[in-house]
C-alpha cells in the first residue's frame, strides 16, 4: 500500500454501505446509483488491499477487515467536516417533526444516524401527531415532517408503508364484555381508525389506558393492561397480534411519508440518510 491518502469519496460510499447493509439505500443517500457505488468500493478495497465487505444476492456485511476499517472511516469524515468548518459560520438550523407512530423506540438510532452524517446541524425535533405536525410544516414552522400519511400530498416522498394489528401481551386474558383498550389521546389518527373500526364491526370497547407516547401505550400493552392498536413494527416484545382470534376487524396499513424543503447541502445530506433509515427500518 502506499502514502497516497484515501479519497473520501470512497470511504463515504464504503460507510453507507456498510451502515446501510445495501448498496442501493447508499446510493440513494448519497444520490448516486447501485454501479457507482459498487465502483467505489472495489476502488476502495484495491487502494487498501482488503475485502472489506461480503456481498451475496441476498446479503450485504462487513468482513472483519471492513469492521476494523469502519471506525476508522467514520472518523476520517468527521476531521472532514471538522476541517472544512469555519468557526464564524452560524449553525444551521434543521426543524425536524415526526410522528411517534413512525419510529417509536427506534428515535435514537435515528437520531444517531443523521447527527452523524451532519454534526454541524442544531436539530430542532417535535414529535406529534401527523395531522399537526403536517399543519404545522405547511405554516412554515417545520422544515420537514415524517408522519403517517392520513391525506393524499403530491409534494411527499413515499419511505414505507406499516401494517397495523390489535397487540396484546401473550397470552391475552380478558374478562368482561367490552374490549379495554390502551390508545394515545385524541386527535391520534391511530385512535380514530381503531375505534371506527370497532363501532362499525358493533363490537364494544372502552378505553383502559391512555398514553402520551406510542411507546408508553406499548407498555401498556405488554403489561395486560389492554389491547392496543399500533404498527406491528412498534410491538412490544412477547406481544401477539390478538386481532385474528378475537373477530376484530382488521386494520389497514398505513404509508410512512417524508415532506421536506430543499434547505441547504447539509441539511439535504441529513435528510437523505433520514430516509434511507426509515426505509431500511421498515424492512
Amino acid at each position: 500500500m502506499t502514502e497516497r491518502p484515501l479519497d473520501l469519496d470512497l470511504v463515504q460510499a464504503f460507510v453507507h454501505v456498510a451502515e446501510l447493509s445495501s448498496f442501493t439505500r447508499a446510493a440513494e443517500v448519497l444520490g448516486g446509483t447501485q454501479a457507482g457505488v459498487s465502483l467505489k468500493i472495489r476502488k476502495l478495497e484495491e487502494r487498501l488491499g482488503r475485502v472489506l465487505l461480503e456481498r451475496t444476492p441476498r446479503l450485504v456485511r462487513v468482513t472483519a477487515d471492513g469492521a476494523d476499517f469502519l471506525e476508522r472511516a467514520r472518523r476520517l469524515l468527521v476531521a472532514d467536516r471538522e476541517a472544512r468548518r469555519w468557526n464564524d459560520a452560524p449553525p444551521q438550523r434543521l426543524r425536524l417533526g415526526i410522528s411517534d407512530h413512525t419510529t417509536g423506540d427506534a428515535l435514537p438510532a435515528l437520531l444517531q444516524r443523521i447527527g452523524a452524517v451532519s454534526p454541524g446541524i442544531v436539530f430542532e425535533v417535535r414529535m406529534g401527531f401527523s395531522r399537526q405536525l403536517l399543519d404545522a410544516y405547511d405554516s412554515g414552522e417545520l422544515d420537514a415532517v415524517v408522519a403517517r400519511r392520513e391525506a393524499d400530498r403530491r409534494d411527499s416522498e413515499p419511505l414505507r408503508r406499516d401494517a397495523y394489528g390489535w397487540f396484546a401481551a401473550k397470552p391475552w386474558r380478558h374478562a368482561g364484555s367490552d374490549l379495554p383498550l390502551a390508545l394515545l389521546a385524541a386527535p391520534c389518527g391511530v385512535r380514530a381508525i381503531a375505534t371506527r373500526a370497532l363501532d362499525d364491526a358493533g363490537i364494544g370497547w372502552r378505553e383502559a389506558f391512555t398514553g402520551g407516547s406510542v411507546s408508553s401505550v406499548s407498555a401498556a400493552a405488554a403489561a395486560g393492561l389492554a389491547v392496543a392498536p399500533m404498527a406491528a413494527h412498534l410491538a412490544p416484545a412477547g406481544s401477539e397480534d390478538v386481532g385474528p382470534s378475537l373477530g376484530l376487524p382488521p386494520l389497514p396499513p398505513a404509508p410512512v411519508i417524508l415532506v421536506a424543503r430543499a434547505g441547504a447541502p447539509e441539511s439535504r445530506r441529513a435528510l437523505r440518510e433520514l430516509a434511507a433509515f426509515l426505509k431500511a427500518d421498515g424492512g
